[in-house]
């Protein structure tokens, strides 16, 4: 059973009617629906956007190791050593090996590995560095809502999270819908009926209830993954991931369904015993692997993968050299990755070098590439928002961050 919950600004209820309207949805009272519907503009056969957002800031240089740079094993220390041969790209850059689906990819020309970039924010603060990545600013708080959001927004575009809330890179005025699974029994039917005529006279509430209905799925979710996703820095629930991005797939598969969806993975933050081969940062890759390739399956499937890009990315990479507990601290520069049918594939890298001399501020990989470019490239080659949008609305002040070329022609 799903729990989902529509959402605008603009057209929320009151407070004490928003709280029964949470708690019947957190319940699981969507009644059953024979399959997804989705009103609005999405064209049919459209394109479709996936960002899958890693919390915690991933380690870049474990994800995708620079196996050909001649400071790597040096610099890296014990962190070099990944536990089994690295899935080598080209003579430089290579994968986890806890990345072979997403090796497959890039092999046959499906996904991009972006090295050497990240945030225009160069501190070292979680909750500042997310802030930044969803809201696409130069630094924390400048903006209060989300940059696919606002890029939906003006292009009157729908998106979905897969999540019990909406994140901030999705608030705005578009329209967003969230799913999660839940544990929850069904409702009865008396109760949702009862339900229906009590917001029949409030058109918000009629609306949310109804696009949950419609949101539902008939498929019962797996045993043991009755939560969407693991939240925060917390650890990765072993195959959560795996279900939401095969949920996820459905979802955008629809003629007319969302034209956009946000992932999440926590548990990021490797500040020790990152090495572990059965640790946090390995199973994470594990997990981010099987999720991609059940997304890229299951688009495959229904003939979206075609005219589909997928971003992976982080708030920030880690620093370069291993710490005291065989873990690594906060850093700047980490590794994005694209993926999808309309991606031309292989690496992308203004690569900076790990000489200590050549990292920001001798500690960390430098950033060459802004995540902006990346963004803005795929935004407008991809969901055809136009430049003046992306300049005005979508990233505000990052004129001098030029978009980068990633799909197909």
């Amino acid at each position: 059973m799903a729990a989902t919950i529509h959402h605008r600004t603009g057209t929320a209820p009151s407070p004490a009617r928003r709280r029964v309207l949470a708690g019947l949805v957190a319940a699981g009272a969507v009644g059953a629906a024979p399959r997804l519907a989705f009103a609005g503009s999405g064209a049919p056969d459209g394109n479709r956007f996936v960002l899958v957002v890693l919390r915690g800031g991933m380690d870049g240089l474990s994800a995708a190791p620079a196996i050909g740079d001649p400071e790597y094993a040096a610099a890296r220390g014990p962190l070099a050593n990944l536990g089994a041969a690295p899935l080598a790209i080209d003579a430089t850059f290579a994968l986890h090996p806890n990345l072979p689906e997403l090796h497959a990819m890039v092999r046959r020309g499906e996904a991009t590995v972006v090295h050497a970039v990240g945030l225009a924010y160069r501190e070292r603060s979680h909750f500042d560095a997310q802030q930044v990545l969803e809201s696409g600013t130069a630094h924390p708080y400048e903006l209060h809502t989300g940059w696919l959001g606002r890029a939906l927004a003006a292009s009157g575009q729908k998106g979905i999270a897969l999540a019990t809330a909406v994140p901030l890179v999705l608030r705005s005025n578009a329209v967003v819908d969230t799913w999660a699974p839940s544990a929850l029994p069904d409702p009865s039917a008396d109760l949702v009926a009862r339900l229906e005529r009590m917001y029949a006279g409030d058109r918000a509430l009629a609306t949310a209830l109804e696009r949950a209905r419609a949101l539902h799925l008939d498929a019962p979710m797996p045993a043991g993954d009755g939560m969407a996703m693991a939240q925060g820095n917390a650890a990765p629930r072993p195959g959560a991931f795996v279900v939401l991005a095969a949920r996820a797939a459905e979802f955008l598969a629809q003629p007319v369904g969302p034209q956009a969806a946000v992932l999440e993975i926590g548990g990021w933050d490797t500040h020790a015993n990152q090495a572990n081969p059965n640790g946090g940062l390995a199973n994470g890759l594990r997990q981010l692997d099987a999720g991609l390739a059940a997304l890229r399956n299951a688009l495959d499937a229904s003939g979206a993968w075609r005219r589909t890009v997928v971003v992976v990315a982080t708030e920030f990479g880690r620093e370069v050299a291993v710490n005291g507990t065989l873990g690594t601290d906060h850093g700047s520069g980490g590794v994005a990755f694209v993926l999808g049918g309309a991606v031309r594939g292989g690496v992308v890298a203004d690569w900076p070098g790990l000489a200590r001399a050549q990292r920001f501020e001798g500690r960390d990989l430098r950033v060459t590439t802004d995540l902006r470019a990346l963004l803005k490239g795929v935004l407008a080659d991809h969901l055809q928002i136009a430049a003046s949008a992306l300049e005005r609305d979508v990233f505000p002040g990052s004129a001098s961050v030029r978009p980068l070329a990633l799909l197909r022609g």
